[in-house]
């Protein structure tokens, strides 16, 4: 079993690493292949394509350069020539409906681009074994560039839940009370409901969603997919309340032993020697 666990532990980094690997390459490759469309170059675009893939093998040259023409005047006519790009995703999508997986072998990427005004997000499948294109194409996005000020402050006051959390954790570590680890569980786990602030969409709330990472969760992946998302912090809000109340009465008893004490009656009859 410990040589089978290796075996499966050691599959799993190699693909990782290799996948990571070539995901470093895919924005590169995605930028030269718009650039290269841009030109003119159609012919440089299909030797940036994997044409050697089973996928492209009965792809007419011709047909495939006047589609190529067209994406250029879609580009040219929403955002211009004058772009800028930024990776935001790659995945491998495994689904019991076939028709949501990628291909064996592929990997579907997300660049954003953007010109002065205006972003948007193309979409390539990569080819594993070659690390060219095989199928490319825009997103139905076309959105004003977001000011990123609200986003960054809200992120401040987001980043204040998962600091009280573990201010109130440290409270309950250092209390005499018993089972801390179901106190522990409960201040990380009950943040609800959530509110989001996302650079495109701004702000919204869920009122049944609750934030597990000590009340956070964020996302920066482009614009569209960058957002700060945290928890009213119940469980924290519960036992901070609660161990202020232990305090309070600890505080109080020790007042009335004190009173008590000073209150008894003193005998000042002389010693008898």
């Amino acid at each position: 079993m410990k040589k089978i666990f290796c075996l499966l532990l050691s599959a799993s980094l190699l693909t990782n690493c290799t996948f990571i690997s070539n995901t470093m390459k895919y924005k590169g490759s995605t930028e030269e292949f718009v650039e290269t469309l841009l030109k003119e170059d159609y012919n440089k675009c299909i030797e940036l394509m994997a044409m050697d893939h089973q996928m492209a093998k009965n792809t007419n040259l011709d047909t495939m350069k006047a589609g190529l023409a067209n994406f250029k005047q879609l580009i040219v006519k929403n955002w211009g020539t004058k772009l800028e790009y930024s990776f935001m995703t790659a995945e491998k999508t495994f689904s019991t409906v076939e028709t949501k997986n990628t291909p064996p072998n592929t990997t579907m990427v997300s660049v954003q681009f953007n010109n002065d005004k205006y972003f948007g997000v193309l979409q390539a499948l990569f080819d594993d074994k070659s690390n060219k294109i095989l199928n490319i194409k825009t997103l139905e996005v076309k959105e004003p560039i977001p000011t990123m000020v609200y986003f960054w402050l809200f992120g401040l006051l987001a980043i204040m839940v998962p600091i009280f959390n573990i201010y109130v954790i440290r409270l309950i570590k250092r209390s005499d009370l018993s089972r801390k680890w179901l106190k522990y569980i409960a201040v990380a786990l009950l943040n609800a409901p959530a509110i989001t602030y996302a650079a495109v969409n701004g702000l919204s709330y869920q009122i049944f969603s609750f934030q597990f990472l000590f009340g956070i969760s964020f996302g920066y992946m482009g614009y569209l997919n960058s957002f700060f998302t945290f928890g009213i912090p119940l469980g924290g809000i519960y036992w901070f309340w609660k161990l202020k109340q232990r305090k309070e009465k600890l505080v109080e008893d020790a007042t009335l032993i004190d009173t008590d004490i000073a209150s008894e009656p003193k005998d000042y009859r002389p010693a008898i020697e």
